[in-house]
């Protein structure tokens, strides 16, 4: 299949491409996170993801970051606590851009790397997957068989970046 992986980051990505892979999939990324705070964070993790990409020959796209149009979406969600509705509306807006992309460009179905951490729920990921995009959205959990683990293990051999929050400046005030 022809999928397309929303990435959140080149630590994350790396367990879930070789998963794919594995699989038989044709990979193909998708880097579409207006949630990252401040720019340089978000060039940071991008200029990660670049190089990255080129080490495993693996494609990707950029799509539009509009950190504005993000705290718009949040406005009123800046105290909620970490896993809430302020992320829930994350994973929608992100997973949206994802099938949005997908379906015009021709891919057979997408995912998503956010299931490969654990502080983030994938039941939630996945239930928000399925309720936009059907059998469109591969249900995953990529923390799972040691996923989680694995990307720690290829983030030290590829010498990646490895931040210390999910990206949203509100949960790096936490």
């Amino acid at each position: 299949m022809k999928i397309l992986l929303h990435i959140c980051c080149a630590v994350c990505a790396s367990a879930c491409i070789e998963k794919l892979r594995e699989e038989g999939n044709q990979v193909s990324g998708f880097f579409y996170n207006p949630n990252i705070h401040p720019e340089p964070e978000y060039l940071k993790r991008l200029n990660d993801l670049e190089n990255f990409a080129k080490r495993l020959n693996f494609p990707f796209f950029i799509g539009k970051y509009d950190v504005g149009a993000w705290f718009k979406l949040t406005k009123g969600l800046e105290e909620e606590p970490e896993g809430r509705k302020r992320c829930e509306i994350c994973f929608r807006t992100r997973l949206d851009e994802t099938r949005r992309f997908a379906k015009q460009e021709g891919f057979d179905g997408f995912t998503t790397t956010l299931t490969v951490s654990p502080h983030k729920n994938s039941e939630a990921i996945n239930r928000i997957g399925k309720t936009l995009a059907g059998s469109f959205f591969l249900e995953r959990d990529f923390k799972k068989r040691d996923g989680f683990r694995r990307a720690i293990e290829l983030s030290k051999k590829y010498r990646l970046y490895r931040q210390t929050y999910c990206g949203c400046i509100f949960s790096q005030r936490r």
